[in-house]
C-alpha cells in the first residue's frame, strides 16, 4: 500500500526540464536515486549529458531577452508566487528531501521554508539594484548602471538540495538572468520538484532549465560555453578549482562556495552550558554534513575537563535514525565513502594519541543495517599532528583541542587552507574585537552558532572560495557594471 510520502516521490518529475518542457535525456539512460537510510532505490531519473546541457543553454539564451526586459514589478510578482508555492508545498518538499538525502524531517522543512524566504527577499531586493551618478565636467552626466550578465550556470550540492538551488536562482533571477541548473545526482528529486513549482508560478519557458546526470560532461559544457557568462558552484574545493580552471578560456564570472574547516573556540569565561548546547545543535544539524559545521573544537585548558564532560553527556543524547522517524536528531551519511573517510580520520587520530570518548564506529544493528549511519563521536587529545586537524570531516565527529592563550588559538584556528565560517565564545569585549579581526574567515559567529541569513553575505576566503551569496552583495555577483558618459551639452 502506497503511503502519502511514497506518493510524493512517485509524483516528483524524473525528467530533465529544458525550455519549459519535461524531456528524457538524449542518451535515454537513467540514474538510480538511493535512500541513504535504507539503501533502497526510490526512483530512477534521466541521466543527462553534454547534448542536453547544450540544449538547456540554447533555451536559456532564447529566454534571456524575455526575462531581462520584463517589467520589474512583473518579475517580482512571479518570484513571490514561487515563494508562496514553496511554502504551500513545504511538507511534500521536505519529505522528498528526507527520503533522498537523509536529514530529519524538521530540518528538511526548515531548509525548504528558508529557501522560500530567500526567494521572497530577492523578489523585493530586485527593486533596489541601484546605479550611481558621478559628478562630471559641464555638459556631461556620468552614469553607472547594473545590467544582467546573461545565462548563468549553477551547480548545487546534495547536502542542502533545496536551499542551495533557491539561494543561487533567486539572485540570478533578481538580476535579470536566465539559468541552467545542474543539481547533485544524489538528490535530483528536490530539484525537479522545485522546477515544477517554477513552472506553475509562471516563469517564462527557458528562464530556468534543469540538466542532471553526467557531472563532468555537463560541467565542461557550462564552463566552455561563451553563452554562459557566469558559473556559480557550491561543493568540494577540488571540483571548484577544476571548474575555475575550465572557465578561464571563456573569461566568465565565477563564484565558488567550497569546503570549510570551521574552528569553534571556547574561552575560559564562556558560559559552558550554553556553549555545549549551541555546539551540539550546530554540529549535528544534517549530521555534520555542512560546510559551516564546527570541525575543530578549541577549549581553554582551564575549563577543558568540565567542558568535555558536559559535551560527552550531551552528545550521548543525540538520537540517530531514519529522518522520517519522530524525534530523530541526526540521520544517515550520504554515501558509503563518507563513512570510510571518517573511519580513516579516527584511526589516524587514535594512532597518534587521541582518545575516542564516545562513538567512533558505524551503527549497523537492526534498523540501521542497510543505511549509512555513524555514531556521534567525541575525540579528546587532538593535536595538529593528526589528519583531522587539517582535513574537513563532513560527519558527526567533534575533535577537542586544548589551548592556553588568545594569540595561540588564533594561530591554530588560522592554520588551515580553508576560510569559510568560524565561531568563538567569550564575554570579554576586548578579546571579541581582537579575535574577530584575527580570524581569517569570511564569516565569524561571536557567541552565536549561526552565520547564514538571507539578508547578510555568505562566503569564504582562501581555499573556501570567493564571491558572496545572500544580501545585496549576492546580487552584485549576478550583474555587470556599465559606465555611461552622457554628453548633453551638444
Amino acid at each position: 500500500m502506497m503511503t502519502e510520502i511514497d506518493s510524493y516521490v512517485e509524483k516528483a518529475p524524473k525528467q530533465l526540464f529544458i525550455g519549459g518542457e519535461w524531456l528524457d535525456a538524449d542518451s535515454g539512460e537513467l540514474d538510480d536515486v538511493v535512500n541513504p537510510a535504507t539503501g533502497e532505490v526510490i526512483a530512477r531519473v534521466a541521466r543527462g549529458g553534454a547534448l542536453d546541457a547544450e540544449k538547456a543553454i540554447e533555451a536559456a539564451q532564447k529566454a534571456f531577452p524575455v526575462w531581462s526586459t520584463m517589467d520589474v514589478d512583473t518579475r517580482a510578482k512571479i518570484l513571490r508566487k514561487i515563494a508562496d508555492l514553496i511554502v504551500d508545498k513545504a511538507d511534500e518538499l521536505a519529505a522528498i528531501m528526507t527520503i533522498e538525502q537523509g536529514k530529519p524531517l524538521a530540518q528538511a522543512k526548515g531548509e525548504v521554508l528558508g529557501g522560500a524566504e530567500s526567494v521572497r527577499w530577492h523578489a523585493e531586493e530586485m527593486r533596489r539594484i541601484y546605479g550611481e551618478t558621478i559628478p562630471g565636467p559641464n555638459g556631461h552626466l556620468f552614469l553607472v548602471q547594473k545590467e544582467p550578465l546573461g545565462v548563468v550556470g549553477a551547480i548545487t550540492p546534495w547536502n542542502f538540495p533545496s536551499s542551495m538551488i533557491t539561494r543561487k536562482i533567486s539572485p540570478a533571477l533578481a538580476g535579470g538572468n536566465t539559468i541552467v541548473l545542474k543539481p547533485s545526482p544524489e538528490t535530483p528529486l528536490s530539484a525537479t520538484s522545485l522546477m515544477k513549482i517554477f513552472q506553475e508560478a509562471g516563469l517564462p519557458d527557458g528562464t530556468v532549465n534543469l540538466v542532471m546526470g553526467d557531472a563532468p560532461a555537463i560541467g565542461k559544457v557550462l564552463t566552455s560555453s561563451n553563452v554562459v557568462r557566469k558559473i556559480t558552484f557550491t561543493g568540494s574545493t577540488g571540483v571548484g578549482k577544476m571548474l575555475f580552471g575550465q572557465s578561464a578560456d571563456t573569461v566568465k564570472k565565477v563564484s565558488l562556495e567550497l569546503g570549510g574547516h570551521a574552528p569553534f573556540i571556547v574561552f575560559d569565561d564562556a558560559p559552558v552550558d550554553q556553549v555545549v548546547n549551541d555546539l551540539v545543535t550546530s554540529k549535528f544539524r544534517n549530521n555534520g554534513q555542512v560546510c559551516t559545521s564546527p570541525n575543530r573544537i578549541f577549549v581553554h585548558e582551564s575549563i577543558i575537563d568540565e567542558f568535555t564532560e558536559k559535551l560527552v553527556a550531551a552528545v550521548k543524547q543525540v538520537k540517530v535514525g531514519n529522518g522520517l522517524d519522530e524525534g530523530v536528531d541526526a540521520g544517515p551519511l550520504i554515501r558509503e565513502d563518507a563513512i570510510g573517510k571518517i573511519k580513516r580520520q579516527i584511526t589516524d587520530s587514535v594512532a597518534k594519541g587521541a582518545t575516542v570518548v564516545t562513538g567512533g564506529d558505524r551503527i549497523t544493528d537492526g534498523e540501521y543495517a542497510n543505511g549509512y549511519f555513524f555514531a556521534p563521536t567525541v575525540l579528546t587529545g587532538v593535536t595538529n599532528k593528526m589528519d583531522i586537524f587539517y582535513q574537513e570531516t563532513f560527519g558527526p565527529v567533534l575533535p577537542v583541542i586544548s589551548f592556553t592563550d588568545t594569540d595561540e588559538v588564533i594561530r591554530m584556528a588560522n592554520d588551515t587552507n580553508y576560510g569559510l565560517a568560524s565561531y568563538f565564545y567569550t564575554l570579554d569585549l576586548k578579546r571579541i574585537a581582537k579575535v574577530s579581526q584575527g580570524l581569517q574567515y569570511g564569516m565569524v559567529g561571536v557567541n552565536s552558532n549561526t552565520v547564514a541569513f538571507t539578508q547578510t553575505p555568505f562566503g569564504g576566503v582562501k581555499h573556501s572560495g570567493f564571491g558572496r551569496e545572500n544580501g545585496h552583495q549576492g546580487i552584485d555577483d549576478y550583474v555587470n557594471v556599465k559606465f555611461i558618459n552622457l554628453n548633453y551639452g551638444i
